[in-house]
């Protein structure tokens, strides 16, 4: 056999209606004689009705080849719509840990249900050559895929792309580039594909409020995606039998050594947190394959960010679209924002097609509901719904054009409303019935940790008593459940009990006290802050949470705002000057929650939010590149002269 050599890094595949991440799949792996049995099972009964070709090599116009599995049924007196998955991750079929195919249900049921189904791995991933660059792929690759599957002689030259996270971020921008071929694509928990929407400049997830979400150091270090060359060097001549017997034979995935990320996520400067981790120089903290800037030095709206596979509004999708989401993803907001800016600017009959669904679920979570769903430590109920029935319908319909009577039932928008913990529907996203209800910021300028004075009240003050904290880079907030992925394992997602945060004498806390009544939040939620400082430049942390009358803290949503970014991400940065009172206006956050009556809506007013967002050395200075903070005092003003506010999307009933 020939030679090679392979340095990715990777982890498990996931396809059809996601189960799990790859970081879940990855930890499920086990050696069960049970479970290595029903795999070789389902093997056997997939080369029963399924033509199965694996290590496809297709080449790209720059000569470049990707490689693909391909599952089509055996009745070849028919052609078949396509079910295509691209992504960085291994899918290779034969899992060389439990020495036998991986499960291969997806693929499985794809060929039941009359559809080929296409994995393919991105460039420099895996079998497939050239250079991987974080969305930063070609998008010409996506057009030689797609004319190279309506090509083939058995296909009815329709498409339709699948996935989540990764192996969902590309279809954005390969949706609008309005190929033939492509009919319609289901993306799931794809934020990071979103590079600019609206008032959200998160460069697929790169900021939010435009500091550095650090999820991203961990994840590409994890999985191998920092490097600018992963992919094994095989003969270009290797035949399609060779390749085979070597994803067979050989373990593509190299395993980094474990990382404790609580540590190493402490180190500064920012830019040489990899490197400090042996990592070897990539798109993180080097120029990149395509000769942007590395990712750590770029601002919000570098003009790197527009270079690659990122989409932006500019962009406009024109094919049938089902948006998978959840409330405790990394970027529910943008998610929403760009599932209405393609219902706003697509074809009027395309744009009644697109349809949104919001579990209350981590990051490609969806599956993990069950009777009793738990996030973080939150009972959300019974979360479930029949995402394969609704995958196939939908499929069906868009590319066999077949009736589906489960699209029939599908609302526009079907979200989950956590608290009363039942599914909902609407036609829009915020609900038509959704209306601003602001609640204040008050306090007799105390309002420092739970046991302060801090209120929510219905009117301002009408006087400012500034509420003022110190904020410590060194000893930052720490992240305690929240909307994210990829931090490791000292760090939990979702709903977690918030009062060992609150006890913390530079978190502010105000409160409404018991609510008379029940109210229902669905929709936007705005933060108007009024602020201070003694630093050049400084963050502002926001947490909204419920109150259970036991006193339980769930949080519902974060966000952070780096004052330097308060006049827009596309106008330079601007310092602050000590003791002058800013307006800082947050980005929306997103959220469907029933606070019952006699709970309470409390908001957390802080600076940091450490390691979900890089800390604020409060310099002024690029803060990447820099190794000693400046300690500050900040504070929050609250008056009718500086209304500091939150205003909730309440659904009137």
């Amino acid at each position: 056999m020939p030679k090679f050599t392979a340095c990715s890094r990777a982890v498990a595949f996931c396809c059809l209606a996601v189960a799990l991440s790859p970081l879940a799949i990855a930890q499920a792996r086990t050696a069960d004689p049970a479970v290595v049995a029903k795999r070789n099972a389902t093997e056997k009964e997939l080369e029963s009705v399924a033509i199965i070709e694996r290590k496809v090599m297709i080449p790209m116009r720059d000569g470049k080849r990707m490689q693909a599995d391909i599952y089509r049924p055996k009745d070849t007196s028919k052609k078949y719509p396509i079910i295509f998955s691209r992504t960085p991750y291994n899918f290779n079929y034969w899992d060389v840990t439990l020495g036998a195919p991986r499960d291969m249900s997806a693929e499985l049921e794809a060929v039941k249900h009359g559809y080929a189904l296409i994995e393919m791995n991105e460039r420099g991933r895996f079998y497939s050559e050239g250079d991987y660059d974080i969305l930063g792929t070609p998008l010409t690759d996506s057009d030689d895929e797609l004319n190279w599957m309506g090509a083939l002689p058995w296909s009815a030259d329709k498409v339709g792309l699948i996935g989540c996270s990764s192996t969902a971020e590309w279809q954005l921008s390969v949706a609008s580039r309005g190929n033939k071929a492509l009919a319609t694509f289901i993306p799931e928990s794809f934020g990071a594909g979103v590079g600019r929407v609206g008032p959200y400049y998160e460069q697929g997830n790169w900021f939010r409020g435009g500091a550095f979400q650090m999820l991203f150091a961990t994840w590409l270090y994890d999985y191998g995606l920092e490097q600018t060359g992963g992919a094994p060097n095989f003969p270009p001549n290797m035949s399609q039998k060779d390749l085979v017997a070597a994803a067979k034979s050989y373990d593509l995935a190299a395993h980094p050594p474990t990382v404790d990320w609580a540590k190493a996520l402490q180190h500064l400067p920012v830019k040489d947190i990899l490197s400090a981790v042996d990592a070897p120089p990539g798109i993180y903290d080097t120029t990149t394959p395509s000769g942007q800037p590395a990712m750590i030095v770029r601002t919000p709206n570098d003009p790197a960010w527009y270079k690659g596979g990122l989409w932006n509004d500019s962009q406009r999708i024109n094919i049938p679209g089902l948006w998978m989401m959840t409330w405790y993803d990394v970027s529910t907001a943008p998610n929403l924002a760009a599932y209405n800016q393609v219902r706003k600017t697509a074809d009027p009959a395309v744009a009644s097609e697109q349809y949104a669904i919001i579990a209350p679920m981590p990051h490609c979570g969806y599956k993990r509901a069950s009777e009793k769903t738990i996030v973080g430590e939150r009972d959300m109920g019974d979360a479930r719904l029949d995402y394969d029935a609704l995958t196939f319908g939908w499929f069906d319909h868009f590319l066999k054009g077949e009736d589906s009577p489960v699209l029939d039932k599908q609302p526009k928008v079907k979200y989950y409303t956590m608290g009363s913990n039942k599914w909902q529907s609407s036609d829009t996203w915020p609900p038509k019935d959704a209306k601003p209800v602001t609640y204040y910021f008050s306090s007799g300028g105390a309002a420092n940790s739970l046991y302060g004075d801090g209120k929510l009240t219905a009117t301002p003050d009408a006087k400012d008593a500034p509420d003022k904290f110190v904020y410590d880079p060194m000893n930052a907030v720490p992240t305690h459940g929240g909307g994210f992925c990829c931090l490791g394992t000292d760090y939990k997602p979702g709903a977690v009990d918030q009062r060992p945060i609150e006890a913390r004498n530079d978190v502010l806390v105000y409160s409404t006290g018991p609510l008379k009544d029940g109210i229902e939040v669905s929709g936007p939620i705005d933060v108007t802050l009024y602020v201070s400082s003694d630093a050049k430049d400084t963050d502002f942390t926001i947490k909204v949470i419920e109150v259970l009358p036991d006193g339980t803290a769930y949080n519902i949503d974060e966000n952070i705002q780096r004052v330097r970014y308060r006049e827009g991400y596309d106008k330079p940065p601007v310092r602050m000057e000590k003791g002058k009172v800013y307006k800082v206006t947050l980005q929306p956050m997103q959220t469907s929650n029933y606070f019952a009556a006699g709970h309470e809506l409390r908001v957390e007013v802080s600076s940091s939010n450490f390691p979900r967002y890089d800390r604020n050395l409060n310099t002024g200075g690029n803060n990447y590149d820099e190794s000693k903070p400046v300690v500050a005092t900040n504070e929050i003003h609250h008056s009718k002269q500086y209304p500091s506010s939150i205003t909730l999307s309440v659904v009137q009933k």
